[in-house]
């Protein structure tokens, strides 16, 4: 399979509407919406040499855009995302750089490396701990592992619709129980 290649100077042209639209159905503010998509081209920049080629060029901004809406709603609806959370960096004794920064490029190695969202993990791990067991099998293939439809449907043998009901249901079970939980 070829690699993908990246391009900053056709970001703009080619996916600024498209990652604007996908946006602002989430975030529902105009400005917000464009102030996370201009983050995600500047995180884009800041971790090219992250980029394997293994994702297309809008797969691999997409992600980093999903990253910055976490840390949107993590920094609104949360006390610990309200608060000033500092970290340290290669054990020097000075202020690092403020997590927020840190943690929204995932393809940032040294972010990655140094900062682990236990707190998240524990909360999605115990929502899904929740779903009934097709829905939580259903929803991890599908939303965590990005599997294919086709391959979901052949591995369980449901069908395409049964499938979209299960992980509508598990979806909406997981915002509800992550909403409860987390925010």
């Amino acid at each position: 399979m070829p690699k993908h290649t990246i391009d900053p100077n056709q970001w703009i042209n080619l996916y600024s509407d498209y990652l604007f639209n996908y946006t602002i159905t989430r975030v529902n503010d105009r400005e917000r919406a464009k102030d996370l998509v201009q983050d995600t081209f500047v995180a884009g920049l800041k971790s090219m040499k992250n980029f394997k080629g293994e994702a297309s060029e809008r797969t691999w901004l997409i992600s980093i855009l999903k990253r910055k809406i976490i840390d949107h709603y993590r920094k609104i609806n949360s006390n610990k995302g309200k608060a000033e959370v500092r970290i340290s960096y290669s054990g020097d004794e000075s202020e690092g750089d403020w997590l927020e920064e840190r943690v929204a490029d995932p393809f940032d190695k040294t972010a990655e490396d140094t900062i682990e969202n236990t707190e998240l993990g524990m909360a999605i791990h115990d929502c899904l701990g929740k779903l009934p067991e097709k829905q939580a099998k259903v929803f991890k293939m599908k939303t965590l592992l990005n599997y294919e439809t086709e391959a979901i449907c052949n591995e369980l043998e449901i069908t395409a619709s049964n499938l979209w009901v299960i992980i509508h249901r598990a979806r909406t079970a997981m915002a509800a129980c992550m909403e409860k939980n987390w925010f």
